[in-house]
């Protein structure tokens, strides 16, 4: 009994653990195109943890292996953006248009309704970056006064939203478009969005980094020059 509390408390029980739980929800994806398995691993992850009254802190020891890995396995989204770089050069402009429109209306619609729902000043700063990935979005929650981890948070919230509801509620609105699936993907729902697309199609996905990148690059921009003028 002792030695199984002991493995349960262990960083290799985390990582193992971790990794057999999302492998098992890719399977159940696959069957039920609804469940996201990013959201049934967490789920039942955290359940499981109750369970085994295992605390948060020791299930970090081996997390923190995955959080150390976001960093390259973002990078890796570019891999298909490099692949299809000769059929992406005729559309940078446009792409680049949409990304700003799509900053920007990103930004004003998440602070202007954190606002109206009567959020302090802090929330509302912290709002405005939540569609860029999270290393990002934290500085500019930092520029503009904003609470990093109330950031960190809107950003999985809107990646994951993103990722489920994101391509079905453009194909509703007849968007069925590669590049402008991918663009809207990547403007308003990150990696998380991203890595769901490069599933879906290796097009999409390229068009959802490069959108990624520059949404990322575009929101800094305008958070400085917003910063700047409230000042």
């Amino acid at each position: 009994m002792i030695i199984l509390v002991h493995f349960f408390n262990s960083a290799e029980f985390a990582v193992l653990i971790t990794l057999m739980l999302y492998w098992a929800s890719l399977h159940i994806h696959e069957r039920y195109p609804w469940a996201n398995p990013l959201v049934c691993a967490s789920i039942t992850l955290v359940m499981l943890l109750y369970v085994l009254h295992v605390p948060y802190a020791h299930y970090r020891t081996g997390g923190d292996l995955f959080a150390y890995l976001l960093g390259p396995a973002t990078v890796a989204l570019g891999v298909p953006m490099f692949k299809q770089a000769q059929k992406l050069k005729g559309s940078l402009r446009p792409l680049f248009l949409v990304v700003l429109a799509g900053s920007i209306v990103g930004m004003a619609t998440a602070g202007f309704v954190a606002w109206i729902c009567g959020a302090p000043r802090e929330l509302i700063m912290s709002a405005i970056p939540k569609s860029v990935t999270t290393p990002i979005a934290v500085e500019v929650s930092k520029q503009l006064h904003g609470d990093p981890r109330i950031t960190a948070a809107l950003v999985l919230i809107s990646g994951l939203l993103g990722s489920i509801v994101g391509p079905e509620v453009l194909r509703m609105a007849s968007i069925i478009h590669e590049h402008a699936v991918g663009s809207a993907i990547g403007t308003s729902s990150h990696a998380l969005g991203t890595a769901t697309l490069i599933r879906r199609s290796e097009v999409q996905g390229s068009v959802s980094s490069l959108a990624m990148a520059m949404a990322g690059v575009t929101t800094a921009v305008l958070a400085s020059l917003l910063t700047w003028w409230m000042h």
